[in-house]
C-alpha cells in the first residue's frame, strides 16, 4: 500500500512558500495580461525543490488533443499522481498542439499547486464559437402593433416570438409590444363607448 505522508508533509511546506503567478505575457487576442506556464513555473519550483520535490508532467497520447498530468515526486521516492487534463487542439498541426500543450501544462500546474487562475489565453487552445447575429424583429413588432383584431394579433406575436430566436431581451420586446396593443385597443374601446354616449 502506497503513502503519500513525507511527500505530503513537504507539499505543504512547499506551499506557504509559492510566490504569485506573475502577469508577465499579453494576449494580443483580448489585449489583457496574463500569467504564461513560465511564471507559473517559477512562481512554485524554488518552493517545491527546497522541501525535496521534483516536479514533472506527463503526456499522453490523444487523437484529437493533449493529456497532461502534473506529477510531484518526493525525495524519499513517494509520489502524488495530480490527475490527467485534456485539452483538444483547435487546429490539428503542429501548432494547434503546441498551443493546447503549454494550456494544458499550465492549466494542469496551476491545479495541482493551488494557483487561482490569471487571465485566461486559451482562445489559441480553445476554439470559441462564433458569436449568433440579433434576430431582426423590426416587421413583426410592426405587425403586432398594426392588428386589427385579436386574431391577428395572436398570429403576429407568435410569428414574432419564434423570429426571436429564444434571445430573451428581444422576447421582452415582442411581450412588451403585445401588452401596448391590447392597451390600444382597450382605450380605443372606452373612447368609442364614450363617442357613442
Amino acid at each position: 500500500m502506497s503513502t503519500f505522508n513525507k511527500v505530503a508533509a513537504a507539499l505543504v511546506k512547499a506551499q506557504k512558500e509559492f510566490g504569485p503567478a506573475l502577469k508577465s505575457s499579453t494576449n494580443p487576442h483580448f489585449k489583457s495580461r496574463y500569467a504564461d506556464l513560465a511564471a507559473c513555473v517559477e512562481a512554485v519550483i524554488d518552493a517545491l525543490n527546497n522541501a525535496g520535490i521534483a516536479l514533472t508532467q506527463r503526456v499522453a497520447p490523444c487523437d484529437d488533443g493533449v493529456i497532461v498530468e502534473t506529477v510531484f515526486i518526493h525525495e524519499s521516492g513517494e509520489i502524488i499522481n495530480c490527475g490527467q487534463l485534456h485539452v483538444p487542439a483547435s487546429k490539428q498541426d503542429p501548432q494547434g498542439y503546441g498551443s493546447a500543450l503549454t494550456y494544458a501544462r499550465r492549466y494542469s500546474l496551476m491545479a495541482a499547486c493551488g494557483i487561482a487562475p490569471e487571465d485566461d489565453d486559451g482562445n489559441a487552445a480553445i476554439k470559441r464559437p462564433p458569436a449568433q447575429p440579433i434576430p431582426d424583429i423590426t416587421d413583426h413588432l410592426l405587425a403586432i402593433e398594426n392588428s386589427a383584431n385579436s386574431e391577428e394579433l395572436a398570429n403576429a406575436y407568435t410569428a414574432a416570438y419564434n423570429a426571436c430566436q429564444g434571445n430573451q431581451q428581444l422576447q421582452a420586446k415582442v411581450i412588451a409590444a403585445k401588452k401596448a396593443r391590447i392597451k390600444r385597443a382597450k382605450k380605443d374601446k372606452q373612447s368609442k363607448g364614450t363617442t357613442n354616449e
